[in-house]
């Protein structure tokens, strides 16, 4: 009896998981539909779901109007740039933390997370004009700097967490040996934490990649990467969504494709020091 019962849990869960990640899955499968479809058909009333003539019309148009690669190329720079920053920065605070914490570590910490409620745009007129005065305003550079600050806090935090499941006595051990705090961290810590350090570097990349308001009012041209490429296809006269869908597709193919080769890593990543 309660075999079958653990049974119908199981089909339960397993049907509910299906069904949400469906849920979630259908507006990229629908984008990604529609970028083949005339403009006529992508406004159609009822929506055409595969009966309509595909066509590559809208990619065609997407590459003759715009330089995807050099978007496509500034979006690897921005967030290759500040999650590698991000890390480099992270990682020696976040041994300090879980290693040899103080009183108010976490209150830091949870400082740090709070700065992730203030709203961007009520700091947007100051970044705005310091960018000015410091000549980063549509650079790629000011950019890195920008998306690592703010994507810092849930880097610190996530590898705070994950550090707490090292035990502290390897760490002493190597002291002992004549390790310096260069080699603990390095060779130490680092290969110990390669799981949790990598499911970090590939949540940060995908928040840097995506995010859109900083992108938006720091570029104009030069430093303009993925997220801008997507803005450019509204105009005043209205939506196009057959194009604003296929270059939507070319934007998201790339991070999509890294998710899919890397998902393994990712859960693991996520769910380290989750069983002992």
């Amino acid at each position: 009896m309660a075999r079958a019962v653990t049974t119908q849990r199981k089909a339960f869960n397993t049907g509910l998981a299906w069904i949400i990640g469906l849920l979630i899955f259908f507006p990229i499968l629908w984008t990604i539909l529609t970028s083949f479809k005339t403009e006529a058909e992508a406004i159609a009333n009822p929506p055409l779901f595969l009966n309509f003539d595909w066509t590559l019309e809208n990619y065609a148009v997407v590459q003759e109007r715009s330089d995807y690669m050099r978007f496509l190329w500034n979006s690897v720079i921005i967030a290759g740039g500040s999650t590698i920053l991000g890390i480099i920065i992270a990682v020696p605070a976040a041994w300090s933390m879980a290693f040899v914490p103080s009183r108010r570590t976490k209150d830091i910490l949870l400082w740090m997370l709070s700065t992730k409620m203030l709203p961007a745009v009520g700091v947007l007129y100051p970044i705005y004009l310091l960018f000015i005065q410091l000549g980063l305003l549509d650079s790629r550079g000011g950019l890195v700097v920008v998306l690592m600050l703010i994507n810092l806090p849930i880097i610190v935090w996530m590898l705070y967490t994950y550090f707490r499941e090292i035990p502290g006595e390897i760490l002493e051990a190597a002291r002992m040996d004549g390790a310096t705090l260069r080699e603990e961290i390095l060779y130490i810590l680092t290969p110990m934490a390669v799981p949790g350090i990598a499911s970090t570097v590939l949540l940060n990349f995908i928040l840097a990649w995506n995010e859109a308001f900083w992108t938006l009012n720091l570029t104009a041209v030069d430093a303009a990467p993925l997220t801008a490429f997507i803005a450019s296809y509204s105009s005043p006269e209205g939506l196009f969504f057959a194009k604003l869908s296929a270059a939507s597709t070319m934007a998201i193919a790339p991070i999509l494709i890294l998710g899919w080769f890397s998902q393994k890593q990712l859960v693991r990543g996520l769910t380290f020091g989750a069983v002992k």
